[in-house]
C-alpha cells in the first residue's frame, strides 16, 4: 500500500512530508531459516513465551511494527547484536506491501 501525506503549514513552519511505502517483514521465514522457534527465542532471551508468541503470530498492519523487544529477543537467542539481525531482516526478509 502506498500513500502520500499532505504538506501543511502550522505557525509559519512548513512541514515536509514524503511518500511512505508500507513494508513487511516475514519474521516466520526468518525464524524457520535460522532454526529458531518462539519457545527457544523466549527461553534464550528471558522474554515471556506468551508475549513473543502473540507478537510473532499477529497480522502485521501499518500500526504493527517489529518492536525492539522482539528484535532484542531474536538477537539474544542467536548471540548476535540487534543491528546484525535487523540488517538480515532488511536484506532478505523485507517485502513491499501490495
Amino acid at each position: 500500500m502506498c500513500f502520500t501525506l499532505v504538506l501543511y503549514r502550522k505557525s509559519g513552519i512548513l512541514r515536509i512530508v514524503r511518500e511512505v511505502r508500507t513494508m513487511r517483514i516475514d519474521i516466520k521465514a526468518y525464524l524457520d531459516n535460522n532454526h529458531l522457534t518462539i519457545y527457544r527465542v523466549a527461553k534464550d532471551s528471558g522474554y515471556g513465551y506468551t508475549t513473543l508468541h502473540k507478537s510473532f503470530n499477529k497480522q502485521q498492519t501499518k500500526a504493527t511494527s517489529l518492536n525492539l523487544r522482539d528484535l532484542d529477543a531474536i538477537a539474544q537467542a542467536q548471540h548476535k547484536q540487534m543491528w546484525q539481525v535487523l540488517r538480515e531482516l532488511e536484506e532478505q526478509y523485507l517485502f513491499e506491501d501490495d
